[in-house]
């Protein structure tokens, strides 16, 4: 590879970490939030911002179409979008296959031009992640969907409420849906939604700029439209998954490392599996410290699911922590049907990970007989050895920076700037922790 690019770092594992670590904005909220400012001309304010790839991506979008992005400190924006004009496909083209983001700008665009363009799409590959239910809601809500060029182009003179169900509660789909309801004309009502914490938090500042939001417990979210939105000043949500990541990390070095800012509510599932395998923690007044409390980690069953279950970015960290079990865990794998692919270089370092297409569990999900290799059963413990590897997506990355952490020797891991998608500061948060890194 190019040494000049500096895209890799070498690893000593073998090596017990302890420190602290400190949490910003949600990579899951905080570019959702920055998309949020289309929605009116007044200013906008987001503290706790994570340096991160995919808030600058969309603060580039964002001074694409004219807004104006400034840091009053590194970790607050202000961004006004008063004065935003429309692109054509060449610039906005420029932006595909960086990100799943860029489609949120749908909605909002539409009510302050009357017409957008999607561009291709990109984010991990972990499974398909079809456009078709944010396309289909929009042509629902009144929008003409219109294939140009290569190009997917919307237009609508004015976006109305409408009744919508979702065949699974996706994340990115109810984001959609709320951002372009908050503006329609009448009532939208969205069934089976998403309702992870970084939705609450989206919902949470769409009310503060004067949307009227209300969420059922069956998993509904009824948007009344207005005809206006103003500006708003909100704090992000600090990253539970990043949280876990670090929390796996002490549980798998047999270290001790203390999350500022992680919050127990949105954590919850992820604790009990946590001290059900071994780990421990203690939930103190600016975080949660997290440390192995057993000598010996046990094996336990899991199943991946939306929120309030077991996400499916805990379950990477987490099956490498369980390589190092006494036992055999079995995990099930609900929401991406291709998440396992990382367990090829695990094993690669001697772990001991066999895939099956079947559901190993008591939800008989989505992908059964679909020939999805979606389920793993991890046979543990095992020492793990260093490797030459390379990071296929964001959270397998992290997964293979932890399975370097544990192992005995030195590992090089390529590609590494992909994890800058998401965890803020990485080299320095492992130096923080005692990791012995090269980069």
């Amino acid at each position: 590879m190019n040494k000049e690019s500096k895209d890799y770092i070498r690893i000593t594992g073998g090596k017990s970490l302890s420190g602290e670590i400190e949490l910003r904005g949600a990579k899951n909220s905080v570019p959702k939030e920055m998309v949020a400012t289309l929605l009116t001309t007044e200013t906008c304010n987001l503290s706790n911002v994570a340096n991160i790839r995919d808030v600058d991506l969309v603060g580039e979008m964002l001074e694409v179409y004219g807004a104006s992005v400034t840091q009053p400190t590194g970790t607050s924006f202000q961004i006004s979008t008063e004065n935003i004009t429309q692109q054509s496909a060449e610039v906005i083209t420029e932006f595909a296959g960086k990100s799943r983001i860029p489609i949120l700008f749908s909605g909002p665009l539409l009510h302050r031009f009357g017409e957008t363009i999607i561009p291709g799409l990109g984010g991990c590959a972990i499974g398909e992640r079809p456009i078709n239910f944010h396309v289909d809601a929009l042509r629902q809500m009144g929008a003409e969907v219109i294939e140009k060029d290569g190009c997917t182009l919307l237009k609508a003179k004015k976006l109305h409420g409408t009744k919508l169900r979702l065949e699974y509660p996706s994340v990115g789909a109810t984001e959609q849906v709320v951002m372009s309801a908050v503006l329609a004309e009448g009532v939208t009502e969205l069934k089976n939604s998403a309702v992870e914490p970084e939705i609450i938090d989206l919902i949470c500042l769409l009310q503060k700029m004067g949307a009227i939001i209300s969420v059922d417990t069956d998993r509904t979210i009824k948007i009344l439209g207005v005809d206006k939105l103003r500006g708003y000043d909100h704090t992000a949500i600090p990253d539970r998954l990043e949280a876990a990541s670090w929390a796996c990390v002490a549980l798998a070095t047999r270290g001790e490392i203390k999350v500022k800012h992680a919050r127990q509510q949105d954590m919850i599932t992820f604790l009990n599996k946590y001290r059900q395998v071994g780990g421990e923690f203690d939930v103190v007044e600016d975080g949660i410290r997290f440390w192995r409390q057993k000598e010996v980690l046990s094996p336990v069953a899991l199943e991946t699911d939306v929120h309030p279950g077991f996400q499916t970015d805990w379950q990477q960290p987490f099956v490498l922590a369980l390589t190092q079990a006494n036992g055999v865990s079995v995990i099930h794998e609900t929401v991406y049907e291709d998440r396992f692919g990382y367990t090829r270089a695990i094993n690669q370092m001697g772990g001991q990970i066999q895939l099956f297409r079947e559901c190993l569990g008591s939800v008989q999900c989505r992908f059964g007989q679909k020939n999805h290799l979606h389920s793993a059963v991890v046979v543990g413990p095992q020492k793990l050895r260093a490797a030459d590897i390379t990071v296929p997506d964001l959270r397998a990355g992290f997964t293979y920076v932890a399975a370097a952490l544990v192992a005995e020797g030195t590992s090089q891991i390529n590609n590494i700037n992909l994890i800058n998608r998401g965890y803020e500061d990485f080299e320095t948060k492992l130096r923080k922790i005692g990791a012995n890194i090269e980069s």
